[in-house]
């Protein structure tokens, strides 16, 4: 009887779950992001809820139109993400590196837009209770950006460089979750802090 040199082979792994192990660790993340943002919701519900403080607290005014236009912005660019991603998956490299180049612009145009806001909006998180949470949940979200974009770029040089293929695309579909978590949280985001 031979034996395995399992050193040099070390066996397949178990993998119990259908979905992939790397698919997986990235919705078990956001799940985890998902409970963070919720700890900072409920600071600001017990701000506006069981303290009454008003919102925004007068004089200031929130530019809601300014958000709104980065709204559409950012949900533009979910959808050229999920272009990207089914681009690559029909084996249209041309249609990746566009999608990808333009989620990327898309989401700089975003992340410049909040960074203009807040050099604008007249208060700051010492100002009270109100700027503190909006600073916290905006700021929050604009750091969940900012690594979006990072992800982002790195799958945009690495398309750029022929490293994806149909069957081979998992480092444009995790990032592109990833991305979609921060859209649809940009969504509650804006329409918590800037319209209710």
């Amino acid at each position: 009887m031979a034996t395995v040199d399992h050193a040099a082979h070390p066996p397949v792994a178990h993998q119990s779950s259908r979905v992939d192990a790397r698919t997986l660790g990235m919705f078990l993340f956001i799940a985890s992001e998902i409970m963070l943002f919720g700890s900072f919701f409920t600071a600001y519900f017990f701000v506006r809820v069981a303290a009454g403080t008003p919102w925004p607290t007068p004089p200031y005014q929130l530019p809601v139109f300014v958000a709104g236009m980065n709204t559409i912005i950012l949900v533009t660019s979910s959808f050229t993400m999920h272009w990207a991603l089914q681009s690559i998956k029909r084996g249209n490299r041309a249609g990746l590196k566009g999608g990808l180049v333009l989620t990327f612009l898309l989401g700089l145009s975003f992340l410049l837009t909040q960074i203009l806001e807040y050099s604008r909006i007249g208060f700051t998180p010492h100002t009270d209770a109100f700027g503190t949470i909006f600073f916290c949940l905006t700021g929050l979200h604009g750091a969940h950006v900012f690594v979006g974009l990072t992800l982002l770029a790195t799958a945009t040089i690495r398309a750029f460089r022929g490293h994806y293929s149909p069957e081979h695309h998992h480092g444009v579909e995790i990032p592109g979750i990833y991305w979609h978590f921060v859209d649809v949280m940009w969504i509650v985001v804006y329409t918590t802090v800037y319209i209710l």
